[in-house]
């Protein structure tokens, strides 16, 4: 069904042509470019939100559907199409793209140009990997997204940016090989097609299935990350610009997760079930392990980083528990961190930009200064901690309860976590916000001028709108999800 308009390709390409237009301007052109890039950026979630607007939360069905050949030869095509899942990861990522290109406003000076460029590239390709239906376009964009992540971290990152641009490079690509070579096995096996909706119809014995849900296991695992291929994660956090962090936090992350709901369970629902034990218990070691992990850290970005592979567990463990609540639970708590970790890692940013530090050591009493922002980072945090009212409550109330129903151990480990992620947050933000003033240079600190408000206040909206009434995003997956859950009680055997 081809709707009025091709959102969808409009949503994927309007942000790659603003990109590469903006590519062909110097730094002497900086105001421009800045320019160009908002208007490229509000243009994108513009066309995305049509989506939204027209989408018939009744039915499970791929809506807003393109399909043109390709490579006919290999039967692959240009296949886009959006249901209940993907719909709200498409609109976070042209939400989050027009506030990282805000964000760098001022604290980009140098190649500012390639700065906005990979950002609104990225948001192209992203857009890309959740409404592709091809799996080889699916492949395709995945990977790209990986280019302009990998710049970022390495040109714009900090002193040790090389090695972190490196890891993150060497560690998603290593996963991702053994996807193309499971997509190559299925386009055998259906018969020489690579249409994903195909696939999940496709007959398969057990041991095919095990093997292929190692391997799309190694490609999504990494990109989550999931305990223990996550130790490039604090790395590139570390070393990312501001603007980088906020995007690798709110979306990248989440196509690892979006694989899993995409490919492992529907196309391998035996072998899903088989390893789910192996899942949640990786799960909760990321929920309880890294939280723990988490309290012990100097430095404010490593903290969030690995806050956001615990708060990625949730989403994992929801997954495999293979009830409503768990699932639907998983993919709010995915659009409630793309909030929350990119406003936490903006924060950061904001004190960053005024500092040069992130170890919580050098800072005390920012609250005596920076009112307005201490007021605003306070609502955040609390957002991490899953505080009622907030976004960050919604999916893990959702995945506990979701987990109790499954088994009381589980619930119970996955509601400690609760407790680690108060207690690591919040320690953090009584360092650095209360107390007296420690030194210097917290007493010359500026509070945060219009710009960075804007922002700010814009998320903080996102956050208590989807925490007081989560209605509008939970009723777009629910059909989806129901059908998913009928899809997984039949064996392929």
């Amino acid at each position: 069904m081809m709707t009025s308009a091709p959102w969808l390709s409009l949503s994927i390409w309007i942000p790659i042509l603003f990109g590469l237009v903006v590519l062909a301007f110097s730094d002497r052109h900086a105001a421009q470019v800045r320019q160009i890039s908002l208007i490229g950026a509000v243009l994108g979630l513009a066309v995305s939100l049509p989506l939204y607007a027209g989408f018939n939360a009744q039915t499970s069905a791929m809506q807003f559907s393109e399909l043109s050949p390709w490579i006919p030869r290999f039967n692959i095509n240009y296949h886009l199409g959006v249901d209940g899942i993907s719909v709200l990861f498409i609109l976070l990522n042209s939400f989050i793209t027009v506030l990282v290109v805000i964000a760098g406003w001022e604290s980009i000076q140098k190649r500012v140009a390639q700065y906005m460029a990979a950002f609104l590239i990225m948001s192209g390709l992203l857009n890309g990997v959740f409404a592709a239906l091809d799996a080889m376009l699916f492949y395709v964009f995945f990977e790209a997204t990986l280019i302009p992540m990998y710049l970022v971290i390495g040109v714009w990152g900090g002193p040790n940016r090389v090695y972190a641009a490196v890891k993150f490079f060497l560690y998603t690509l290593l996963g991702s090989l053994l996807m193309l070579v499971a997509f190559l096995y299925l386009f055998d096996k259906s018969g020489g097609s690579f249409a994903i909706l195909d696939w999940h119809q496709l007959p398969l014995a057990m041991t095919p299935q095990i093997l292929l849900f190692a391997a799309f296991f190694l490609a999504f695992a990494v990109k989550v990350p999931m305990w223990p291929v996550h130790t490039w994660l604090p790395d590139a956090h570390v070393e990312a610009p501001t603007g980088g962090s906020a995007v690798l936090a709110a979306i990248l992350l989440k196509l690892g997760a979006y694989g899993f709901i995409r490919f492992s369970l529907p196309v391998l629902p035996d072998a899903s079930h088989a390893l789910s034990g192996f899942m949640i218990t990786l799960s909760l070691i990321a929920v309880v392990y890294i939280g723990l992990v988490a309290i012990a850290q100097t430095d404010m970005k490593k903290l969030i980083a690995y806050s956001s592979i615990a708060h990625m567990g949730f989403v994992t463990l929801g997954f495999f528990i293979f009830n409503a609540y768990g699932i639907e639970g998983a993919l709010i708590q995915m659009v409630s961190h793309g909030f929350v970790s990119a406003a936490m890692f903006l924060c950061v940013g904001v004190m960053y930009d005024r500092m040069h530090s992130r170890n919580i050591a050098d800072y005390g009493g920012v609250v005596n200064t920076m009112p307005k922002f201490a007021s605003l980072m306070m609502l955040f945090a609390m957002a991490n901690c899953g505080l009622p009212a907030t976004s960050g409550f919604v999916g893990e109330f959702m995945v506990i309860m979701g987990a109790l129903k499954h088994s009381f151990w589980i619930g119970f480990l996955a509601a400690t976590t609760l407790i680690f992620g108060a207690a690591y947050t919040l320690w953090m933000y009584k360092r650095v916000i209360f107390g007296a003033v420690a030194n210097d240079h917290v007493a010359a600190l500026k509070d945060i001028g219009a710009r960075e408000f804007l922002v700010l206040a814009l998320l903080a909206l996102a956050v208590l709108g989807m925490g007081l009434y989560p209605l509008p995003f939970s009723e777009v997956m629910h059909a989806s999800v129901s059908d998913l859950l009928k899809h997984l009680a039949v064996s392929k055997l």
